[in-house]
């Protein structure tokens, strides 16, 4: 009789023990402990594009820069010499590379006026003019330079040849027009290309381009729309040529990329900065979408999912959760759901259920879903709560089934956004997105929300016409 009183004794020990550990483990977290939430960290766009001019591209581009008339004296006195002068553009420039800063330049020009002697000694007796109408090709050598403002300038300004001899006859007299001319050329090469000296700017196209690459632009998901602008923090840029006498611009921005209410966006895009060395050569776009899923959306998508949807966490009992809400929980995702759980011998039990987990994404099926989940559950029928509390494995099981949220449709519509908003075409060469590709990265669940970092990534295209 007392062998029999031991086994029963232990047979209800055992299952004490088992019965503790299994509340032990729905006790792994307190749920009114209610941990801080999470700040999401800034979310940043990278792009780096490495842009070749060809050379042919440069030579219209100075014919368009190189004024029409670059000098003319109506009033020339030097030495003995007296009249009037216009030098002009006689056909497109040419250069070539001296190593990857300066450039030789070539310049056709014409030579029009007329010259006499000035009127005083030999030239009161000889007071006709002579009229000048000559070809030259002076050749220059600069260094040309993009300013932090964006403003073209050539600098290191040196007239290496006139190219061509200035000697001409008036009434037997030879009148050397080459040291006139030189002075005029360094001159107006003093004059106009310097440091501080504009001939082009480039911000008039930068800024178009930019207010329609950088205006925000709005990604809809589920009936909601949230709106992205980028916050330009740095532009980087690097020129040279290369032993092919092409231009190479390495062109970067960095920036920090803000979430907006659709209703609340900016309307134009933020202003560029001032320009700062680029030492990348490399090829990439790297833009962080900071998208966030509202608690209140997040518990509609649940709710239709898991409201009063019976889940059967065993032959003899049915789980249906009612009244799910979510919410921050540290750096996990707290679910909060009433419930009623019945079995087929008539018993039944409810209460609340404490979910937590962590979002995590399926690149498979697109979707977003829940990992490391757990839950506690509270109710006033221990013995109820215990047999549940068996089944915890199962519940799990059925949750992590039924909490997938696709989201396919949202990454496509990314894909589109980026891909529109930066491609650019203009008269000269079209700007292009090509191998995007658009993954949640990470998972931030924040006092307003669920902010899920979106990472495009892909190549930047500039081909010219």
């Amino acid at each position: 009789m007392k062998i029999q009183t031991n086994r029963i004794y232990l047979k209800s020990f055992s299952l004490f023990t088992l019965v503790l550990i299994c509340l032990a483990s729905c006790k792994s977290f307190n749920p009114h402990s209610k941990p801080e939430p999470i700040i999401a960290p800034p979310a940043f766009s990278s792009v780096n594009v490495p842009v070749l001019i060809p050379q042919e591209t440069l030579y219209k581009i100075m014919n368009q820069t190189i004024p029409t008339v670059l000098i003319q004296d109506d009033q020339l006195s030097m030495g003995s010499v007296e009249g009037n002068i216009k030098l002009s553009k006689n056909g497109n420039p040419s250069y070539t590379a001296l190593d990857s800063q300066r450039i030789q330049l070539t310049l056709p020009l014409k030579l029009q006026g007329e010259i006499g002697l000035q009127r005083k000694g030999l030239g009161s007796l000889i007071q006709s003019k002579l009229p000048l109408n000559e070809t030259l090709s002076p050749v220059i050598v600069v260094n040309p330079t993009i300013n932090p403002d964006w403003s073209v300038s050539f600098k290191d300004f040196e007239l290496v040849d006139l190219g061509g001899q200035m000697n001409l006859d008036l009434l037997g007299m030879t009148i050397d027009l080459s040291g006139i001319l030189e002075k005029e050329i360094q001159k107006w090469g003093e004059e106009n290309l310097n440091s501080s000296k504009s001939l082009l700017s480039l911000k008039t196209v930068v800024d178009l381009a930019w207010n329609q690459v950088g205006k925000p632009f709005t990604i809809n998901w589920e009936g909601e729309q949230t709106a992205f602008s980028i916050q330009p923090e740095s532009v980087e840029l690097n020129e040279f040529f290369d032993q092919n006498q092409n231009l190479n611009l390495w062109l970067g921005l960095d920036g920090k990329v803000n979430t907006h209410p659709a209703n609340a966006a900016p309307s134009r895009a933020f202003p560029l900065p001032k320009i700062t060395e680029n030492t990348n050569a490399d090829n990439f776009l790297e833009i962080t979408l900071p998208w966030v899923l509202s608690y209140a959306k997040l518990d509609q998508l649940l709710g239709e999912n898991l409201n009063n949807v019976p889940i059967r966490v065993d032959k003899k009992t049915v789980l249906t959760p009612s009244n799910i809400q979510s919410q921050a929980f540290g750096e996990f995702l707290e679910i909060t759901m009433d419930f009623f759980a019945e079995q087929t011998n008539g018993k039944s039990l409810d209460g609340k259920l404490f979910i937590i987990g962590k979002p995590a994404f399926d690149p498979d099926s697109q979707s977003l879903y829940f990992t490391d989940i757990n839950f506690k559950m509270e109710s006033g029928n221990f013995g109820a709560q215990t047999s549940v509390g068996l089944k915890k494995r199962k519940i799990i099981n059925q949750i992590e089934k039924r909490a997938v949220f696709p989201i396919g449709s949202t990454l496509e519509e990314s894909i589109s956004s980026i891909e529109d908003r930066l491609g650019l075409k203009t008269g000269i060469a079209d700007l292009s997105i090509s191998n995007l590709e658009v993954n949640p990265e990470s998972f931030f669940p924040t006092k307003n929300g669920l902010t899920v970092h979106i990472k495009s990534t892909g190549k930047v295209n500039f081909d010219w016409k």
